[in-house]
């Protein structure tokens, strides 16, 4: 399929936090968040996630990448999908060449699992973006997108979608009516309430599932409950590993 014009492939990124520090209170956290999902899950099956934020920079790709983690580790099949088609960057900190990928699999009609490449983390596998198209949202909010995760559930146990911000361009709302729940990740202290709500609102609007808000990014060491949450999390483990 044509391709856009492509930029330099990015650097590659440093592992998510939760394979390279899984004491750490990050990696910690990520596991509540896959905990949290599980018990969503009770009265209504999830078996895709979209993790989506309301602007660029608030960390929804390294919150894919570091729950992937958490649930593969828990014993899930685990699958990472790249449907940013605009800036993809989930490949990189898994050190995953960016060739066939989504947009193989929705113009080939194959398979997610046909593209699916595994990680250096057991159960864990990722679909990158794929060559980039001239149109985005049209591929993402298609019908056809929405059969090959209602297929992959076949194939895995759980499937998390990165995306677009959902403030910033279609495809992400497009995106949360094909999935079935989405997380909102808002950087602590930067967005102001009134965006996140209206985040959740273009979410809403399509009928899309609204699991939880992940706050990210912010300063155990400055927020009160959160600094001795932090002093605590590491003298259990200090404990821990002095036995």
């Amino acid at each position: 399929m044509p391709r856009a014009p492509a930029e330099a492939e990015a650097p590659p990124a440093p592992p998510p936090i939760s394979e390279s520090t899984p004491t750490s209170a990050a990696a910690e956290a990520y596991r509540t968040l896959r905990t949290n999902i599980q018990f969503a899950a009770l009265d209504r099956p999830v078996h895709s996630v979209l993790i989506t934020s309301a602007n660029p920079g608030e960390g929804k790709t390294t919150t894919v990448a570091n729950f992937g983690v958490v649930a593969a580790q828990a014993g899930s099949r685990v699958c990472m999908v790249d449907s940013d088609l605009r800036r993809p960057t989930l490949h990189l900190p898994f050190g995953v060449a960016n060739g066939r990928g989504l947009t193989t699999a929705l113009v080939e009609g194959v398979s997610l699992a046909s593209v699916a490449e595994p990680t250096r983390v057991s159960n864990l596998s990722i679909v990158t973006s794929g060559p980039l198209p001239p149109v985005h949202g049209e591929l993402v909010g298609s019908r056809r997108m929405r059969d090959l995760l209602a297929a992959a559930s076949a194939d895995f146990d759980l499937i998390l979608c990165d995306s677009p911000p959902i403030m910033i361009v279609s495809d992400a709302a497009a995106l949360s009516a094909q999935c079935d729940g989405v997380i909102l990740v808002v950087r602590g202290g930067a967005v102001p309430a009134e965006v996140v709500r209206r985040a959740a609102e273009q979410i809403e609007a399509v009928k899309g599932r609204v699991l939880g808000v992940l706050l990210n990014r912010i300063d155990l060491r400055r927020h009160g409950y959160y600094a001795g949450y932090h002093r605590y999390y590491r003298d259990y483990h200090r404990a821990d590993r002095e036995g």
